[in-house]
């Protein structure tokens, strides 16, 4: 067994290897987006069922084996139907995975300095955190949010912590619903996000913190989260969720995740767009 392994690595090409490494890259990122879903528990419900059909097959049950064998056919366009959230997550993790380009700043003398704009987030959450006025601002990177930004109130405003003070203001028109920021800029503000499938999560966590998770299961925006009851800050990301948070450490982690250089102007990238040395 051994020799005969070797013979088949003196026979491998490169085009060999570079297909095992592309296989293995694609099941990998797979494995990351399925972990602790729903899609996990089904995948795992899928392999006993394909154990049962072939015990089936070798004991000659065939009634049984026909029956699982055609239920499996329809069940994989059943999968397709039921998982489509789930697989387009799959697909845009990979679209925004390192492999076609990591960061989504260049830098630019022009524009308004990162740091500014998240210092001008962290200073309105410390105020709305400290008056326990319930907020939700969601941070736009790679993938696009045009489609919840359209279910919102368009504003295109350069951010300042009193625009977005007075937007979450209670019982203003702006107060419910979310605002999205993408680079120095509101693009919208009252917006609707979809609500986190997760079932696991504390019942402490209202609808603001499931909307909050739920945007960043399906992009990889960041969601920065104000308790109505408790004042507590939040950051969401990657469908997970930080809890009590100050702002300094909410700028640190922001800093972390934007990748902001100190003495650097960085906007929004387009694609096409190089960066500056």
């Amino acid at each position: 067994m051994f020799n005969g392994l070797i013979d088949i690595i003196k026979t491998m090409r490169i085009n060999d290897v570079i297909d095992i490494l592309i296989i293995a890259y694609v099941l990998y990122r797979l494995i990351l987006v399925i972990h602790k879903t729903r899609v996990e528990q089904l995948l795992k419900g899928l392999a006993v069922l394909i154990v049962i059909t072939k015990v089936s097959e070798w004991l000659q049950i065939r009634t049984v084996n026909y029956i699982l064998r055609n239920a499996m056919t329809v069940g994989v366009i059943a999968l397709l139907i039921v998982f489509q959230p789930e697989l387009r997550r799959g697909l845009e993790s990979l679209g925004r995975s390192g492999f076609l380009g990591k960061n989504f700043f260049f830098f630019n003398e022009e524009e308004k300095d990162m740091s500014e704009v998240l210092g001008e987030i962290c200073d309105a959450v410390q105020f709305l955190s400290r008056s326990k006025i319930g907020a939700l601002i969601v941070l736009e990177r790679e993938t696009g949010l045009n489609e919840l930004i359209e279910t919102g109130i368009a504003m295109d405003s350069k951010i300042s912590s009193e625009l977005l003070i007075n937007t979450f203001i209670p019982n203003t028109p702006l107060h419910d619903g979310a605002v999205i920021i993408r680079g120095d800029r509101i693009m919208a503000a009252g917006c609707f996000l979809p609500l986190t499938d997760n079932q696991n999560l504390s019942s402490e966590l209202g609808t603001r913190h499931r909307a909050g998770i739920g945007v960043t299961e399906i992009s990889d925006a960041v969601a920065i989260i104000v308790s109505e009851e408790t004042g507590t800050i939040s950051l969401a990301q990657n469908g997970r969720l930080s809890r009590h948070l100050d702002a300094k450490t909410l700028k640190e982690v922001l800093s972390s995740i934007f990748e902001v250089k100190e003495n650097k102007k960085p906007v929004w990238k387009k694609w096409g767009n190089k960066h500056a040395d």
